[in-house]
């Protein structure tokens, strides 16, 4: 098998699932229950999330442990919006944004909000510059990703908070992260967002875990689930503890040669980008610069599902797109505003720390039969 879609989810280490199956079978107590076992464990969360915490390199009280990247984008946007309900009802965010950001603007707008979506250029680049022009006196929200999960795009957070302080200090920041945790300079303190939503699956850790940094600038925010108090009283419901430990557990091994790993993946992308741009037709899609992990391109004229099911077919695995789209049109290729032939082609290579160069020409050598058995139908 050669898997090439590390941006859609990650093979979980043997260490990871080890520590989750002793939580499970026993080391089980809820943390909310009152006895020894389940006081232990309300230690060991709060332990887990100083390690989640540090990594992200934000105090362990400000970060809330969630169900999802989508749950965290949800829960920030929509936290936003209640605090700042009296300065306005405008939101600014992208165009290729996810799709948790995306449908949650939508439903804002159909709440009487409204959203301005910027749009990329063909590679996928979004200035600091763009967004902030954008920003009106009434702007409650800006969201923008850190990377862009289609085109590794990298996105200037940084510079969009420094710029929101001399435009609009009320204007809250959130910041999509998901892709972006341990594979490029992920800070709090640095990025300056008042939300930064991670996940657990993107990094070897389990799928059903995640977490959202809510910053010191956001007062009272909004719960996202009421009942028993959990989670600071902001997401109640029995914490996941195995899940959790296993997102710790996952964070520590990424941890480990981390810059090793992270050059590991750029290397591959770079020889990724010299092994395909020798097929004929096809395209580079994603700019330089961008995260090491991600390479979007496109094979003009076929039809990306249709490579991607050949391929499917011989146990390569990658991907016409973000796996949350399910088989529809990406609007992020759509927001590129590419000729039809180079978007209907478009199919993205994303790479793990386990990823080898054999990987890689497996991959290229049948994208290259691809290219010479089958006919163009775009």
């Amino acid at each position: 098998m050669i898997y090439l879609d590390y941006a859609a989810t990650t093979p979980v280490p043997r260490e990871v699932a080890d520590t989750m199956y002793q939580v499970l079978t026993e080391r089980f107590g809820n943390p909310s229950s009152q006895y020894r076992i389940g006081l232990e464990m309300k230690k060991q969360v709060e332990q887990w999330r100083k390690t989640v915490a540090e990594a992200l390199d934000c105090p362990p009280e400000r970060l809330y442990f969630t169900a999802c990247g989508t749950e965290g984008d949800n829960w920030a946007i929509t936290a936003a919006a209640w605090q700042n309900r009296r300065l306005g009802r405008h939101i600014v965010t992208t165009a290729v944004e996810h799709s948790a950001v995306i449908e949650t603007c939508r439903w804002l707008d159909r709440q009487g909000y409204e959203v301005t979506y910027v749009k990329p250029d063909s590679r996928g680049t979004i200035t600091a510059q763009q967004i902030l022009e954008a920003v009106r006196p009434d702007t409650a929200l800006v969201s923008v990703m850190l990377v862009n999960n289609e085109l590794g795009a990298i996105y200037p957070i940084s510079e969009i908070a420094r710029g929101l302080a001399a435009r609009n200090p009320q204007t809250l920041l959130h910041t999509d992260a998901v892709q972006g945790f341990l594979k490029v300079p992920c800070s709090a303190k640095a990025l300056g967002a008042d939300f930064i939503t991670i996940s657990g699956h993107k990094i070897g850790g389990p799928k059903g875990v995640g977490a959202l940094y809510i910053g010191p600038r956001v007062k009272n925010p909004k719960p996202l689930l009421a009942g028993g108090g959990q989670e600071g009283g902001l997401r109640s419901g029995t914490e996941a503890t195995a899940q959790i430990a296993g997102f710790a557990k996952a964070v520590e091994l990424r941890q480990e040669n981390l810059p090793d790993k992270l050059r590991h993946m750029a290397e591959l992308k770079d020889y990724a980008v010299e092994r395909l741009s020798a097929i004929p037709d096809l395209q580079i899609i994603s700019g330089e610069g961008g995260a090491p992990h991600i390479l979007s391109v496109s094979l003009v004229g076929w039809p990306s599902q249709n490579i991607v099911n050949d391929l499917s077919q011989q146990d390569i695995f990658i991907s016409a797109g973000s796996a949350c789209h399910q088989g529809r049109p990406s609007h992020v290729v759509a927001a590129l505003g590419l000729p039809k032939r180079v978007a209907g082609g478009v199919i993205r290579l994303s790479f793990g720390p386990e990823t080898t160069k054999d990987d890689i020409d497996g991959c290229a050598a049948a994208l290259q039969t691809h290219h010479d058995t089958r006919m163009p139908m775009l």
